[in-house]
């Protein structure tokens, strides 16, 4: 009979007990080129001072921003590997993907140019030249959008890079940039990045303007269902302000100002297919 009382009692004060409040902190996993840019340090305050909401930003490598919302520690994603993307809303960790900007990759390496880039139009080509000639590559080799994209250039190439020429940073993009620089190396860097760190290296834009080497970001919402403490409302907030007319607006003129051109093109509304 006590037993049965303190059953009861137990589901009475659990059926009064206030519902759990909403979360005021949205955790944004994105991938370190957007933090490294600057871009996040002039959006974020503006939505925060919008919603009342606070942001909690994570930079890795898409690979690990999309791992760490699959996982739940994440509130909405902002990345850029379609592919690794597409394979996550379709195994239902990701929702309503959605296309937020884009900006492009670039082949840099130092003006001695040993490998003789300069001139060259495709990016395969430029990494056979650069295996040919043995001249050092420093690859993030960490999972991200970035590494992702380089590893499908070497394919094209039809090429396994390895060392001692190539060498993995295991870091983001502005950490790798600074090692390519140090060692006097080729990389590939997404355009955003790389004119952000344009006052503390050397590197040239050596090869540039490639299809392969377009460079698509997206924003996709976490399901809830990836964790007990997703904020899917806080997510979906921060989705909707990352499409919005006047965040758009912003993000096509971000940069202007500082390196005489815009550092990503907003396209909001539009597809894949559009890119294709």
């Amino acid at each position: 009979m006590l037993r049965r009382l303190l059953l009861i009692l137990g589901l009475l004060l659990g059926a009064s007990a206030p519902a759990a409040a909403p979360s005021s902190v949205v955790i944004l996993s994105t991938t370190t080129s957007t933090q490294d840019s600057g871009l996040l340090d002039v959006l974020v305050p503006v939505f925060e001072k919008r919603t009342g909401l606070s942001v909690k930003t994570i930079a890795v490598g898409t690979g690990q921003a999309l791992a760490l919302a699959a996982r739940g520690e994440a509130d909405v994603t902002l990345a850029h590997a379609p592919a690794l993307e597409k394979k996550y809303v379709a195994d239902g960790k990701m929702l309503n993907r959605r296309l937020v900007m884009y900006n492009d990759f670039v082949v840099l390496g130092p003006g001695a140019d040993p490998a003789g880039l300069r001139g060259e139009k495709k990016a395969a080509e430029a990494l056979r030249r650069i295996a040919a000639a043995g001249a050092r590559f420093v690859s993030r080799g960490d999972r991200s959008g970035t590494h992702t994209r380089e590893l499908a250039l070497w394919k094209a190439a039809g090429l396994t890079p390895a060392p001692p020429w190539y060498i993995e940073s295991g870091q983001g993009m502005g950490a790798t940039l600074g090692i390519a620089d140090d060692r006097r190396a080729y990389t590939l860097a997404d355009r955003a990045t790389y004119l952000a760190f344009t006052r503390r290296i050397a590197l040239e834009v050596l090869v540039e303007g490639d299809s392969r080497l377009l460079n698509l970001y997206s924003v996709m919402e976490v399901n809830a269902a990836n964790g007990p403490r997703v904020n899917a409302a806080g997510g979906r907030r921060f989705a909707e302000f990352m499409l919005a007319p006047g965040t758009q607006a912003v993000i096509g003129t971000f940069g202007v100002d500082t390196y005489g051109q815009a550092l990503f093109v907003p396209i909001a509304g539009r597809t894949d297919e559009e890119f294709e």
